[in-house]
């Protein structure tokens, strides 16, 4: 369980391929403290389990099914990425409860300035878009952020300068893909209710 308050950011500095998975090598410091193998880790918002340590890096497995659901397979050696540890409840709470489970993957559509915030607008599937709703939560690879606007195609976040800083949301283009994790408030409630067919949110 993590928060969405990114730690750190990371670098790639391995990439062993399977034939459907493949091993992630991380460099990172603040990351490693206190870290051992079998510890959980956010990585751009998905949940993997350290497998090896070294003085400045982690190793992660990354089966065929994260693979499918996620971004992870479009990682490059060299690549900055958002790194959070576990959650500990001796600390705040200062994002939401994200689980590291990605739902889907969205597409970076626009970046508006606007004083001293930029607007990230993202488009996804209407099976993602179904459990955003305006003023709720959203991780985007692994940020927790509050959606300011929502339509029928895209949503859109708006980023202050502290976020900016200390992750890689603004490092990224237009076309390019993030991991998306909707509020799981919404995914129990629908399940629960059996509103299997629900409309997508506009």
């Amino acid at each position: 369980m993590f928060t969405g308050i990114i730690e750190e950011i990371g670098k790639v500095k391995a990439i062993q391929k399977g034939e459907k998975s493949s091993v992630l090598t991380i460099a990172a410091e603040t990351i490693l403290e206190n870290t051992i193998i079998g510890d959980s880790i956010s990585v751009n918002g998905v949940c993997l389990t350290v497998t090896a340590l070294t003085s400045d890096a982690f190793q992660m497995d990354v089966m065929a099914e994260t693979l499918d659901r996620s971004n992870l397979g479009q990682l490059t050696v060299g690549q900055k990425i958002n790194l959070e540890r576990a959650l500990n409840f001796e600390k705040r709470l200062g994002g939401h409860i994200v689980s590291g489970h990605i739902d889907g993957i969205g597409t970076i559509q626009d970046f508006r300035p606007d004083d001293n915030a930029v607007w990230v607008t993202v488009t996804t599937s209407p099976d993602s878009l179904r459990y955003i709703i305006e003023k709720g939560s959203i991780a985007i690879d692994g940020i927790s952020l509050t959606v300011a606007k929502v339509d029928d195609q895209s949503f859109a976040v708006a980023i202050i300068p502290h976020t900016a800083e200390e992750t890689i949301l603004l490092k990224k283009a237009v076309g390019d893909t993030v991991n998306l994790e909707c509020d799981m408030i919404g995914k129990y409630v629908e399940k629960l209710l059996g509103f299997v067919d629900a409309p997508v949110n506009k």
